[in-house]
């Protein structure tokens, strides 16, 4: 089995998969798969499509830069890294009833039913 038998293959078992397993299409799937390889075929790669799509500019003499180089940092000069302290997430309170411009109903009764007359 050729490498695009095999993928063909494994779309058309995605796309079965995906339907529900349904019985009687697999003609349908397997034209499905064999477009879908086709098509992923003749795609160009997309890591060659990224590079060509952001040329490297060429550098321009211009005036020098106006930022002072940095300065390296010493270990005295170096601050300390703060502690995380995490906080846990508070819980979201539900609104009032009247802050949302409705007014509070009730929860709904029951009421009891009456015996059926005999």
């Amino acid at each position: 089995m050729s490498a695009d038998e095999k993928r063909i293959r494994e779309f058309a078992y995605q796309i079965w998969e995906s339907e529900g397993r349904p019985h009687g299409q697999d003609a349908r799937h397997w034209e499905m798969a064999r477009k879908l390889a086709e098509a992923e075929a003749l795609a160009p790669d997309k890591t060659a499509a990224r590079s060509a799509s952001k040329p490297k500019l060429p550098k321009v003499d211009g005036p020098a830069d106006t930022k002072p180089a940095a300065k390296p940092k010493t270990a005295s000069a170096a601050k300390p890294a703060a502690k995380a302290t995490a906080k846990p997430a508070a819980k979201p309170k539900p609104a009032p009833a009247a802050a949302s411009g409705e007014t509070a109903k009730p929860a709904a009764v029951k009421k009891p039913r009456k015996p059926a007359a005999s």
